[in-house]
């Protein structure tokens, strides 16, 4: 059979490879049918799962308290969730302490047993710390009991911590330990609570007064950095043990002297939180400025206006359920005012009685505002920003106003006070100006008219218009006359620090100290240098670069700082 025979078929013909097909093949090839094959799927982002995309580009948020633990994506304007270590979280089988009823707390344990970490670290078992941060953050990425949780697996993703400035660095350092060991993280951005808390109330500077649950903490921020940081005791755990001290135990016990004196809580923690959270009000103050300006509480959210409403009075019944027996008591609402004003302005104390670490809230503020320079006082002094769990007590901010407003009217803004300044303030022969006397004895008539020639004519001079300039008026013309409105005392309302850290996460701006981990493996919180030992700008510009701070995943600076963390 010759193999001549017949049409040449056009995938077996060579030439049909080397050249183009004629019109008849492209005739013959488009009426048979095609092989079977997979087209290519060229699938765009619209219809691609975000689960790829949250795991390269998203940052996770954690907010570090001294009570509470908050994490969520960056992006978001809430977090996902927000956890606490107490009793109940730190059960382990076979503990059946909340049914049996074991004894009482006594003293500081009473709180201790629901607090993460404490600034004093004589009293603090770090390892203890390590293992309560473990299982905070394991129940916050892992749990699917609540919808609001994290729910993600286990690839290493990128953290921003916000925290304290005034953390120590033996604090700071474990907290490092268990992000990099037990979550493989890696990179960890520090960011400012201060800081964050006026990003989220959208300013550069302000003046955040922190009423916590340790401490109460005033800081100054001026264009993104902290300039000064100042503290008192006063705040959530000393109003805590007042309200339990002066109200509930003398509520429960009586009046007696020998149950007076006991040590032994008979109101379990959580009770007496939740009576303090719930009732807890603060009464207007006694000075109530004309001069003050509406729009000076007009960003902060009160729960009722307290010019016009009333002021509660009265008892309210409150049912225990902690004491033994269970019982129901009457609680005065002008009782629970003495606590709040005893807890946070004590005015039945002088002032000069105080120490550093015990100075009441408005008397902490306005200091603080007097020892800041003229400039960044005239523009934080116009941002005051309350924020913290205390904050939220009722008429607690606009007292604080009112104090600090009457104490500038009746102070000013002088630094040095007390009896000797008043009285040399006011001795009219030591001011300055005083007519008819001189170093050398009385004046003659003809120096006085000298003097007052030579005084008219330097007004003159002083009061002379200063000549026209085009270009000046030209660039007045189309400058901006909006002002920023400085030299008034007014608040702001903020998201708080982790919807601002949140906001700097997803823009992808550089943090103020970022630690990788290969190197924090290798050097430790020793290796780390401080902040002016750092090419801040350098390492900006190759962050902004592929591969660098904020797309990679680090191991580019082998020079790196805690930022004001680290600082002495």
């Amino acid at each position: 059979m010759s193999s001549g025979q017949g049409p040449t078929l056009a995938h077996r013909s060579v030439a049909s490879i080397r050249s183009a097909p004629t019109p008849h093949q492209q005739h013959q090839q488009q009426q048979q049918p095609s092989t079977p094959h997979t087209p290519p799927r060229a699938i765009t982002s619209t219809y691609g799962s975000p689960s790829t995309i949250r795991a390269d580009d998203d940052i996770i948020v954690i907010e570090l308290g001294s009570r509470f633990v908050r994490a969520g994506f960056a992006g978001d304007s809430l977090p996902k969730a927000t956890l606490q270590c107490g009793l109940e979280e730190q059960r382990r089988v076979g503990d059946f302490r909340s049914w049996v009823g074991g004894p009482r707390r006594t003293g500081h344990a009473w709180a201790a047993e629901h607090e993460i970490w404490r600034y004093d670290l004589r009293e603090i078992d770090l390892g203890l710390l390590h293992d309560k941060l473990d299982r905070l953050l394991r129940e916050a990425f892992t749990s699917s009991q609540v919808i609001r949780y994290l729910l993600i697996d286990s690839k290493p993703r990128r953290m921003a911590l916000v925290l304290d400035s005034s953390v120590p660095l033996p604090l700071l350092s474990t907290v490092l330990d268990t992000a990099f060991d037990r979550f493989q993280t890696p990179m960890v951005s520090l960011l400012s609570s201060a800081t964050m808390t006026a990003v989220a109330a959208g300013v550069r500077s302000a003046l955040v007064v922190d009423i916590g649950w340790a401490e109460t903490v005033v800081t100054s921020v001026y264009e993104y950095r902290e300039v000064r940081s100042t503290r008192t005791v006063r705040a959530g755990r000393h109003l805590l043990e007042e309200l339990y001290t002066k109200v509930l135990r003398s509520l429960v016990m009586g009046e007696t002297e020998n149950e007076a004196d006991s040590s032994e809580r008979v109101l379990s923690f959580d009770e007496s939180e939740d009576i303090m959270c719930r009732l807890m009000w603060c009464r207007p103050s006694a000075f109530r400025s004309s001069q003050r300006d509406s729009a000076q509480l007009e960003t902060v959210q009160e729960e009722q206006d307290e010019t016009e409403a009333e002021h509660p009075k009265g008892l309210t019944e409150v049912p225990l359920t902690s004491s033994n027996p269970p019982r129901t008591i009457e609680v005065p609402f002008e009782k629970l005012a003495d606590v709040c004003d005893d807890a946070f302005f004590d005015p039945s104390t002088p002032a000069p009685s105080f120490d550093d670490h015990e100075l009441p809230v408005h008397t902490l503020v306005y200091q603080h505002l007097l020892q800041l320079p003229i400039d960044v006082r005239a523009i934080c002094m116009s941002r005051i920003i309350f924020t913290g769990g205390c904050s939220n007590i009722l008429g607690l901010k606009e007292r604080i106003v009112d104090e600090v407003t009457a104490t500038v009217d009746r102070r000013g803004w002088e630094p040095v006070s007390g009896k000797g300044y008043d009285q040399t303030h006011g001795n009219p022969k030591l001011r300055r100006g005083t007519a008819g006397l001189s170093p050398t004895g009385p004046a003659s008539p003809s120096s006085e008219t000298d003097d007052t020639q030579s005084e008219t004519s330097s007004r003159s001079a002083a009061n002379a218009e200063p000549e026209s300039d085009p270009i000046e008026a030209k660039i007045f013309r189309h400058r901006d006359r909006r002002q920023p409105l400085q030299g008034q005392i007014r608040a702001l309302h903020s998201l708080g620090p982790w919807a601002g850290a949140s906001l700097m996460c997803q823009l992808k701006t550089s943090a103020m100290a970022t630690i990788d981990r290969e190197l924090w493996l290798q050097q430790g919180i020793h290796g780390a240098s401080r902040p002016s030992e750092v090419d801040i700008k350098a390492q900006q510009r190759q962050s902004m670069g592929a591969g660098g701070l904020i797309r990679g995943s680090g191991g580019h600076h082998t020079n790196w700082t805690l930022g004001t963390w680290g600082a002495v």
